[in-house]
């Protein structure tokens, strides 16, 4: 099945400082884009990997687990490795739970993570109910495209396939038991308006992690999909400052052709 326009994964070969950026759950690197086109455009070497099953139909997603998606976005951190002298970690929403897991796994090859209305843990009735309800009915209704801006819309599912949901929800107890390990500086960006990840995610999140070096900034005028909704340009700028903060020297100034509506090497 080929990949939805827009949902293709985006690269950029930029400098000796790496940013790896994690797309939601049934979501596309179309949600992040913007946000690596403003890294890219000041100097950064870039990687937002499409996740498998994700960016074509929700049945292709059916088939693929956690597993899956972690292993991409471990393959791409160990890349960037390779490449970069400091690399830095970065989600939405299950997104920002893959990027926390890096860091826990990895340790000192991370520098530091940025997440944007993290992913801790699936809430309500249903939750209880995905064991058996997956054997059941293959998919119900989709979470994507929580905006408040006009106009803007996320190229997710409209659909959540619930094999992959329980999935999902085994993901989260792993990752939440890994977040002691999680010692990086850490900026942790949330929507007080979130119709997807209650705020209880996002304390549970800083109350468990050992990093010292915690920002937590409210996105008052945005939904869940904050990276293109009213705070994206809050969310870029903060997260470039946090790199800049703790990479010095590795930020530079815009590049034309390389901004919101620019392009790069591989989207």
């Amino acid at each position: 099945m080929s990949v939805l326009p827009g949902a293709e994964p985006f690269r950029h070969e930029g400098g000796d400082v790496g940013v790896l950026l994690c797309h939601g759950f049934t979501g596309s690197p179309q949600s992040l884009r913007p946000w690596a086109r403003y890294l890219a455009a000041r100097g950064l070497t870039v990687s937002l990997p499409l996740l498998p099953g994700h960016g074509t139909r929700w049945q292709d997603m059916q088939v693929t687990g956690w597993q899956d998606w972690y292993a991409e976005v471990d393959r791409e951190l160990r890349a960037l490795r390779e490449r970069c002298e400091r690399v830095f970690v970065a989600g939405l929403s299950m997104g920002g739970a893959l990027a926390l897991r890096l860091a826990a796994k990895h340790g000192d090859a991370v520098s530091g993570v940025v997440v944007v209305n993290p992913a801790n843990r699936m809430h309500g009735v249903a939750q209880h109910a995905l064991p058996v309800l997956r054997h059941l009915v293959p998919a119900t209704k989709g979470i994507a495209s929580d905006i408040a801006k006009p106009l803007s819309t996320e190229l997710g599912y409209d659909r959540v396939p619930l094999h992959s949901a329980h999935s999902l929800r085994a993901f989260f107890r792993l990752a939440d038991g890994d977040l002691p390990q999680v010692t990086q500086p850490l900026l942790l960006l949330r929507s007080p308006q979130d119709h997807v990840v209650p705020p209880a995610d996002s304390a549970r999140i800083l109350g468990r992690v050992s990093s010292t070096d915690v920002t937590e900034i409210l996105l008052e005028q945005s939904y869940h999909v904050a990276t293109l909704d009213h705070d994206a340009d809050r969310i870029f700028a903060e997260s470039v400052a946090f790199i800049g903060r703790l990479a010095p020297g590795s930020v530079g100034e815009p590049e034309s052709g390389l901004g919101k509506e620019g392009t790069a090497a591989g989207g």
